[in-house]
C-alpha cells in the first residue's frame, strides 16, 4: 500500500517540475531617482513574460 502511495507521489511531483521549468527568478536592479542609489526588484515569471519584465521602468 506504501509502494502505490509513493508512485501516486512521483508522478505528480514530475508534473509539477515539467511546469516548474516554465517559470524564472529575474533579478533586476533599479535605481532610486532620489538618492541614485540601486535597489533590486525580485520576481517569479513565466518565461514568455521576461522580456516584457526587464524593459519595463
Amino acid at each position: 500500500m506504501a509502494k502505490a502511495a509513493k508512485t501516486a507521489i512521483k508522478t505528480k511531483d514530475q508534473k509539477a517540475a515539467a511546469d516548474a521549468k516554465n517559470w524564472t527568478k529575474v533579478i533586476k536592479s533599479v535605481r532610486s531617482p532620489k538618492t541614485g542609489a540601486y535597489t533590486f526588484k525580485e520576481a517569479i515569471i513565466h518565461k514568455d513574460k521576461i522580456t516584457e519584465f526587464l524593459s519595463a521602468k
